[in-house]
């Protein structure tokens, strides 16, 4: 007995044999022909339910247009621990400096710390910076 069939309990039905047991077989041309029209309705099916989603979740679909000092939330990807809020991450927009394409540039003010973490067979020289627009608790 087939995994299929024992899970299940009845047998897997593949594109190229759609008969149920003592169904008479088809052979040659038109094996062919029945498996491309089987194909060609399961596809038209997969096309029809495609079709109803995207006309469903073009409903709630709008283009947003921002100007500039508008204010934004922005979706990230949630952490492991929960976010508290903290008066002190909040960073005055006067300070940063944005370029035209929306991006700005992180440069190094000091180096906070050193060490060398030593493997097996390499040590690994470490660095401590801190960071314009940061406080000492956000170095890397």
């Amino acid at each position: 007995m087939a995994h299929y069939e024992a899970l299940y309990g009845h047998k897997c039905h593949a594109s190229l044999c759609w008969t149920q047991l003592g169904e008479r077989r088809v052979l040659g041309p038109e094996l062919v022909s029945e498996t491309e029209d089987k194909d060609r309705l399961i596809q038209n099916h997969l096309k029809a339910a495609s079709d109803r989603q995207k006309s469903y979740a073009d409903l709630k679909r709008h283009e947003i247009e921002y100007s500039v000092g508008d204010f934004v939330f922005l979706k990230v990807s949630p952490w492991k621990k929960a976010y508290r809020s903290d008066p002190t991450h909040i960073v005055p927009v006067e300070e940063i400096e944005v370029r035209p394409d929306l991006t700005f540039k992180e440069e190094p003010v000091q180096i906070l710390d050193r060490d060398v973490k030593v493997l097996r067979r390499k040590s690994i020289p470490l660095v401590k910076i801190l960071w314009c627009n940061h406080s000492t608790e956000e170095a890397t």
